[in-house]
């Protein structure tokens, strides 16, 4: 396979170290003769694909290439950096949940409790009629109810860690 992940963080560091110049022609040549012309292309496609580099290679009508001195971007740079850089700063993650999630969610919630059939059915009767900031109201008191209850909720926490292999 032509891809390869020490040429990637070979190139990704040259094109570092000249930033914000582009990569140093004399670099580029030494890359091309030590790796060849199509597993350069294909490495630096595949950096480009992924937003890491700026430029690097085209290819002609006829199957040549055509190599230009790529430049790193920001997301190669933080790519590089051991705490992910500003990206990792910076990326806030927005969970959104529609009204119709929630309250699937709860249901599910009170049809598996342990609650009487007439008052399961009561709760889910009601909860149906909730609207958009009643239902997001209740949710919020439910997540406070679930850190009110702390030992269970960092239970909780734990296992889910512990599953998803962190």
């Amino acid at each position: 396979m032509k891809i390869d992940r020490s040429i990637q963080l070979e190139i990704l560091k040259a094109a570092a170290d000249t930033h914000p110049a582009p990569l140093d022609i004399a670099v580029m040549r030494q890359l091309l003769a030590t790796h060849g012309e199509d597993v350069m292309a294909a490495n630096l496609r595949y950096l480009a694909g992924h937003g890491l580099i700026d430029r690097g290679v085209t290819v002609g009508a006829d199957g040549h290439f055509s190599f230009k001195c790529p430049e790193i971007t920001a997301d190669g740079i933080d790519f590089l950096l051991d705490d992910g850089g500003l990206s990792a700063i910076l990326g806030v993650v927005t969970i959104r949940f529609h009204d119709e999630t929630l309250r699937e969610l709860i249901g599910f919630r009170i049809s598996q409790s342990d609650l009487s059939q007439p008052d399961k059915s009561r709760l889910l009767g009601q909860l149906r009629e909730l609207r958009g900031e009643t239902i997001k109201h209740l949710t919020l008191k439910l997540v406070d109810a679930g850190l009110a209850n702390w030992p269970v909720a960092l239970q909780a926490i734990e296992t889910f860690v512990r599953r998803s292999g962190f």
